[in-house]
C-alpha cells in the first residue's frame, strides 16, 4: 500500500480561486478591497522571501497590499509606532509583523500591540483565547491550513486518536486545541508530544493521524506508526545543498518509508507549506468583512 498524497499545492490553488471570487464580490457590491501590510524590520533573506511571497498573493487574488521595510536597528518604539499608525489606517484590515524580530526588540509588545481586529496571524491573547473557547476569531494559518487539508481530504476525525508532536505555540498547541472541539476536522482525542514524553514511538503507533511539527528531520519513523495511518507532515528542515546549491529539504517524517505504510501523508515541500499563505489572505478577507460588518 502507498499513501495518498495530500497536496497542499492543490487544495491551497482551490482556496485561493474562491478568494479571488470572494475579493471581486466585495469590491463589486460593498465597495471592499481587502487590505494587508506587512511589516519587515531588517533584512533576513528568509523572511524577505516570505514577505515577497505574501506580497505576491495578496496581489494575484486582488487584495491591496502594502510593505513596510524598517532598517534591524530600528528601536521597539518605532516600530510599535508603525503597528499604531496602521492600526487607525481605514484601508487596512489586516496586520502582519514578520518574526523572527531583531533581539533588541521584545516581540511580545509588538504582537499585542496589533488591533485584534487586524490580527491575522492569530497570535494577539485575545484571538488565542476565542480560539481555545471556541470562539469566532482568526485561527492561526498553519493550524488553520491542517484543518482544510484535512477536511478537503476527506479525512475523518471524530472520534480519531491523533499525536500531535511539537507543543509550539504557532503549531502544535493551536492545533491540539482545535482538533479537540466540536467543529469540522475536530472531535478527536488529543495527544500531545514533546521533547520530555516518554517512549514517543508508543504513542505514534496507537494514532490514527499523525501531525508533526517539532523541526527534526525524518524523526518520524516507518517503525513507529501502524497501517492507514494519516501524516500531516508540518516540519521544513534544510538537510544539504544540491551540485547547483539549492536547498534540499526534508519533513520530520522520513516520507520515503512511512507512505508505504500511511493512508494519506503530505510531502514536504508542496504539503502545509503552501496553505499557511493562503490562510493568512483568507484571514485578511475575513478581517476585511468584520471591519466593514458584512457577513
Amino acid at each position: 500500500m502507498s499513501a495518498k498524497i495530500i497536496s497542499g499545492t492543490e487544495v491551497a490553488k482551490a482556496i485561493r480561486e474562491e478568494l479571488k471570487i470572494e475579493v471581486a464580490e466585495l469590491k463589486e457590491k460593498h465597495a471592499i478591497v481587502p487590505g494587508l501590510v506587512t511589516i519587515l524590520v531588517g533584512e533576513d533573506p528568509a523572511s524577505q522571501s516570505y514577505v515577497s511571497a505574501k506580497n505576491k498573493t495578496a496581489h494575484a487574488l486582488g487584495i491591496h497590499s502594502e510593505q513596510v521595510t524598517l532598517p534591524a536597528d530600528t528601536s521597539e518604539q518605532d516600530l510599535l509606532a508603525t503597528v499604531e499608525k496602521y492600526n487607525k489606517d481605514k484601508n487596512i484590515h489586516g496586520i502582519l509583523v514578520q518574526l523572527p524580530l531583531p533581539k533588541h526588540i521584545n516581540e511580545t509588545n509588538v504582537l499585542y500591540a496589533i488591533d485584534p481586529a487586524k490580527d491575522v496571524d492569530g497570535f494577539h491573547p485575545v484571538n488565542v483565547g476565542k480560539m481555545v473557547l471556541g470562539e469566532e476569531c482568526f485561527l492561526p494559518c498553519t493550524p488553520h491550513g491542517i484543518l482544510e487539508l484535512l477536511t478537503r481530504s476527506g479525512v475523518e476525525t471524530s472520534g480519531a486518536e491523533v499525536v500531535v508532536i511539537g507543543r509550539s505555540n504557532i503549531v502544535g498547541k493551536p492545533i491540539a486545541n482545535l482538533m479537540l472541539q466540536k467543529r469540522k476536522a475536530g472531535n478527536a482525542t488529543i495527544t500531545l508530544c514533546h521533547t520530555r514524553t516518554k517512549d514517543m514511538a508508543a504513542h505514534c503507533k496507537r494514532a490514527d493521524i499523525i501531525i508533526a511539527a517539532v523541526g527534526v528531520p525524518k524523526m518520524v519513523t516507518a517503525d513507529m506508526v501502524k497501517d492507514g495511518v494519516v501524516v500531516i507532515d508540518v516540519g521544513v528542515n534544510r538537510i544539504g545543498k544540491t551540485a547547483d546549491g539549492k536547498a534540499i529539504l526534508a519533513g520530520d517524517v522520513d516520507f520515503d518509508a512511512v507512505k508505504e505504510k500511511a493512508s494519506y501523508i503530505t510531502p514536504v515541500p508542496g504539503g502545509v507549506g503552501p496553505m499557511t499563505i493562503t490562510m493568512l489572505m483568507k484571514n485578511t478577507v475575513q478581517a476585511a468583512r468584520q471591519i466593514a460588518g458584512v457577513k
